[in-house]
C-alpha cells in the first residue's frame, strides 16, 4: 500500500502537482498518471439488501469488491432520491445545490433551494473533471432536472443514456399506470428515445450501456469517469422470471426471521457493532404468524431480490469489461445508495395479482422495508438511520487494502472532493465568471490509503420538514410526526432505540439551535412538509 506522500507522487508527479481549473480550457488534456473513476448508485437500497452488510440475496460481485476492498459501515446519504444524487454530483448540501426535494413534486416552495434542478453556484462532478481531461460518461438515472438545459450533457457528461426523471416501468418506460405516473424520459445524450425492444428491461439496460461507454472509451489514452445511476430496486417490483424464480419460497419464513437472520449476519460480516440492538419490528407491521396472505408477501419480497441480483450482474458485467481492457487496477469503483429502502403503499398492490411482471405495478410495502433496513428504524423519507445510512463499498486493486473496512464518519457530499483530488484539481471558487458556493464535503482518499479521513464536525439533514444533526457520537433527530427532538449516543445505540433528550437537555438545545442556524444559512423551508 502507498502512503498518501506516496500516492500523491505517484498520480501527480510532485506534491505540488495541483491543477487550477480555472487555468484549464475546456478539452484541454492532462497527461498525468491519474485513475479512472466508477461511480455506482443504487435506488432505494436497505442497508442490509447486499451481502457484504447482511443479504441473504446473491450478490457475488458486490460481494468481490468489498472482499477485494473496503468496506464503509458509517456513510450517509439525503435520504431521498433526487436530494442525494445532488450532493454526489456538487458535494453541497442538496438545498445549496437547488434541490431540497424532487424535481417535479408539486406544492414546493418557490425558493432557489427547491428550484427542482442544479442551480448555477455549483460545479458538477463530470464539469470538473471534463476540463481536467476526463472522459466524463453515464448511464442510468438523472432526476436533477427534467427539462432542457438541465439534463446531463448540459452539466458536463459527453455521453449519457438514462432515464432523465424518477421511478419507471421497468419493461416499457412510456407505459402509464393507472393514471398515476406519466411515462418517463428515456434519452441518449439529448434525444429522446420512443421505442424499447419487446426484450428491453432497464436495469439491463443501463448495465449494457455501462459496459458499451467503457469498452469504447476505456480504450482512450485519457482517465474516464463513469456515474452509473440504477433504478433499481426501486418500485416497481418489475424482475426476469429466470431470477425471481429462485427466491421464490425462500421468505416464507417471514420478515421477522428474515431481520433476526440479517442481524446476525450483519454483525458477523463485520457491517455493525454487536452493541447495537436489533430495531423492533415497525409497530405498522404485523407479527408474521398473522399474514393471511404470505404466498403473495413471498413473492413480493422474491422479485425484489430478484432486482438487486440483477443490478449486481450488471456490476459484474462492468467487472469483465475492466479486466479485458487491462485497467483494473488504475480504476476506483465506488458503490452506494441514494436513501433507505421504501416503505411506500402503491395502489397497485392487488391481493388478487402476484406482483413482477410488465402487467403490475407494485411496491414490496412496509414489513419488508423493515427488512431491508436491518438493523435500523424506518425508511427513506426518514432521518432515523434507516432512511439515510448507506452501505458503500470502495475497491482500487493494488491502492486499496483487500477486505478492509471503514468506521469513519462520511457521507454523499465527500464523494465529489474525492474524485477531485483523485483527478489532482482544486476546486475553484468561480467558473465560468459566475461565483461557486464552497464545497461541504471532505476526500475520502486519506480512508483508502488506510490513512484517518478528516472528520466531519457536524453533518446535517432535512428532508420535507424531518430534521438531523450528528456530532461525534451524538445524533438528534426531530420528525415531523413526533414534533419533538430525541437524542441518541449513536456509539453505543446506532439503532436508536434509546432516547437521551431528557437525560441531556443542554445538549438538545444546542443542537438544535446549530441546526436551525444551518438550516437558515442552506435555506430549508420548514413550511413545506411534503
Amino acid at each position: 500500500m502507498f502512503s498518501r506522500r506516496q500516492f500523491l507522487q505517484r498520480s501527480f508527479g510532485t506534491m505540488g502537482a495541483i491543477v487550477s481549473l480555472n487555468a484549464l480550457s475546456k478539452g484541454d488534456s492532462l497527461a498525468l498518471d491519474r485513475p479512472n473513476i466508477i461511480v455506482i448508485m443504487a435506488d432505494d437500497l436497505g442497508f442490509s439488501d447486499i451481502g457484504p452488510y447482511g443479504s441473504e440475496i446473491e450478490t457475488p460481485h458486490l460481494d468481490r469488491l468489498a472482499r477485494e476492498g473496503m468496506k464503509f459501515t458509517q456513510f450517509y446519504n439525503c435520504a431521498r432520491c433526487s436530494p442525494s444524487r445532488a450532493s454526489l454530483l456538487t458535494g453541497l448540501y442538496p438545498h445549496r445545490a437547488g434541490m431540497g426535494t424532487l424535481t417535479n413534486l408539486s406544492g414546493k416552495p418557490d425558493s432557489p433551494a427547491y428550484q427542482g434542478y442544479l442551480n448555477d453556484r455549483c460545479l458538477t462532478v463530470a464539469e470538473a473533471l471534463q476540463r481536467a481531461g476526463y472522459q466524463t460518461l453515464m448511464s442510468g438515472k438523472w432526476h436533477v432536472g427534467e427539462e432542457r438545459p438541465h439534463w446531463p450533457l448540459d452539466r458536463g457528461f459527453e455521453q449519457y443514456y438514462g432515464l432523465i426523471g424518477g421511478a419507471s416501468h421497468y419493461f416499457n418506460p412510456n407505459l402509464l399506470q393507472a393514471g398515476r405516473t406519466r411515462g418517463r424520459v428515456v434519452a441518449r445524450n439529448h434525444t429522446q428515445l420512443l421505442e424499447f425492444p419487446d426484450s428491453f428491461y432497464l436495469t439491463d439496460a443501463i448495465s449494457e450501456n455501462a459496459v458499451a461507454m467503457l469498452q469504447e472509451y476505456g480504450q482512450k489514452s485519457d482517465p474516464f469517469f463513469l456515474y452509473v445511476a440504477y433504478t433499481a430496486p426501486h418500485w416497481p417490483l418489475h424482475a426476469l422470471p429466470a431470477e425471481t424464480k429462485k427466491y421464490i419460497g425462500k421468505y416464507l419464513q417471514g420478515w421477522d426471521a428474515v431481520r433476526t437472520r440479517r442481524y446476525r449476519q450483519a454483525i458477523a460480516r463485520g457491517a455493525i457493532d454487536a452493541r447495537w440492538s436489533l430495531s423492533a419490528r415497525d409497530e405498522r407491521v404485523p407479527p408474521w404468524e398473522t399474514v393471511e396472505n404470505k404466498a403473495w408477501e413471498d413473492m413480493r419480497m422474491a422479485v425484489y431480490a430478484a432486482q438487486i441480483e440483477a443490478m449486481d450482474r450488471g456490476i459484474g458485467q462492468m467487472l469483465e469489461a475492466l479486466r479485458q481492457l487491462g485497467r483494473d487496477r488504475e480504476t476506483l469503483v465506488l458503490f452506494l445508495s441514494d436513501n433507505g429502502a421504501s416503505a411506500e403503499i402503491l395502489p397497485d398492490n392487488q391481493l388478487d395479482l402476484m406482483p413482477g411482471s410488465g402487467q403490475t405495478y407494485m411496491s414490496y410495502g412496509i414489513g419488508w422495508g423493515n427488512v431491508s433496513n436491518t438493523p435500523f428504524r424506518r425508511y427513506k423519507i426518514s432521518v432515523y438511520e434507516g432512511g439515510t445510512a448507506t452501505p458503500l463499498i470502495a475497491w482500487w486493486p493494488g491502492t486499496i487494502a483487500p477486505g478492509s473496512r471503514n468506521d469513519r464518519v462520511g457521507h454523499v457530499i465527500d464523494i465529489m472532493p474525492t474524485c477531485l483530488e483523485l483527478a489532482g484539481v482544486e476546486y475553484p471558487e468561480n467558473w465560468d465568471d459566475r461565483p461557486l458556493l464552497p464545497l461541504d464535503g471532505k476526500s475520502l482518499v486519506p480512508s483508502f490509503l488506510g490513512q484517518r479521513n478528516e472528520d466531519h464536525e457536524t453533518l446535517y439533514w432535512e428532508h420535507h420538514n424531518n430534521r438531523a444533526i450528528r456530532q461525534g457520537q451524538w445524533k438528534a433527530v426531530y420528525e415531523k410526526e413526533t414534533e419533538t427532538w430525541e437524542l441518541y449516543d449513536l456509539e453505543r445505540d446506532r439503532t436508536e432505540m434509546n432516547n437521551l433528550a431528557a437525560d441531556y437537555p443542554e445538549r438538545v438545545a444546542a443542537m438544535s439551535e446549530q441546526w436551525q442556524v444551518w438550516a437558515q444559512e442552506v435555506g430549508v423551508d420548514l413550511s413545506f412538509e411534503g
